[in-house]
């Protein structure tokens, strides 16, 4: 019998990242791979080649060679949402299904023993989930103390948002919307431009279902999100005393939202 390939699923976040670390003594022969939509943030591809150059391993970057502007035609402009996932399926997971093929495959995906989560995978008999953080107990605490301790740290995009994907992921809340358009004001706009609204019949293709991003990049609305934000912020940390700035933002973010992002992208 064939021994299974062990294979560990980078999204370009801190979990999987850790993960990597984790595990790299722990699985001769694991494959490092990352699931390339060509829409990511810069500080995504940055903080891969930090984790390849410190750890001295090789991440296989998987692609569809057609891309999203290929797939949202197919999907006649409905642009992706957490109720049609279509990004995720056809830009994450059919890759990394052609990519393994027939192989017996264990799947290590970054999902933490104090997360409420379950991993969006593939159904294909041959590819086994494996969540080592849950079956040893890890939590946040140990990702942070990992990742100081092998000195590769958070990636810079944690300055304004605490997940990965790419760069008009629909999963993103409004502040962080609001942190794209200042960071990176080029990306933002091509967000933008993937938006449209049928004046005639009202119909709406929008990232958010509730506000286009035109809307959103108001001023007067910017500076309604962004004192939303400093007040939740102020309100968690008067709550906990002891929780560190980055751990206040991660919860002030998860409050904000109910739809959980998929593992392919957000590890």
């Amino acid at each position: 019998m064939t021994a299974p390939r062990h294979i560990l699923m980078l999204s370009g976040g801190k979990d999987s990242t850790a993960l990597a670390i984790y595990m790299r003594d722990r699985v001769p022969g694991m494959e490092y791979v990352f699931c390339d939509t060509d829409k990511e943030l810069p500080e995504t591809y940055e903080y891969l080649t930090k984790i390849e150059y410190s750890l001295g391993i090789k991440i296989i970057r998987l692609k569809d060679d057609r891309g999203f502007d290929h797939w949202l035609s197919v999907y006649n402009g409905y642009l992706p949402s957490s109720r049609m996932r279509w990004c995720t399926h056809m830009l994450k997971m059919k890759p990394f299904e052609k990519y393994v093929g027939k192989d017996e495959v264990q799947m290590y995906v970054g999902i933490r023993a104090d997360e409420d989560r379950a991993a969006y995978i593939s159904t294909k008999p041959n590819i086994k989930t494996v969540m080592p953080f849950k079956d040893d107990g890890l939590t946040i605490d140990h990702v942070h103390r990992i990742l100081d301790d092998s000195g590769i740290g958070l990636p810079a995009y944690y300055d304004w948002r605490t997940r990965s994907g790419c760069y008009f992921c629909f999963f993103q809340r409004r502040s962080e919307w609001v942190g794209l358009m200042e960071k990176h004001p080029d990306l933002f706009e091509l967000s933008k431009k993937y938006e449209k609204i049928n004046e005639e019949t009202g119909e709406r293709f929008t990232w958010n279902q509730r506000e286009s991003l035109e809307e959103l990049s108001a001023p007067a609305r910017v500076q309604e999100i962004k004192d939303r934000h400093l007040k939740a912020m102020e309100s968690k940390t008067k709550s906990r005393v002891n929780l560190p700035l980055l751990e206040v933002l991660d919860e002030v973010l998860e409050d904000e939202d109910e739809d959980k992002p998929c593992f392919f992208c957000h590890t």
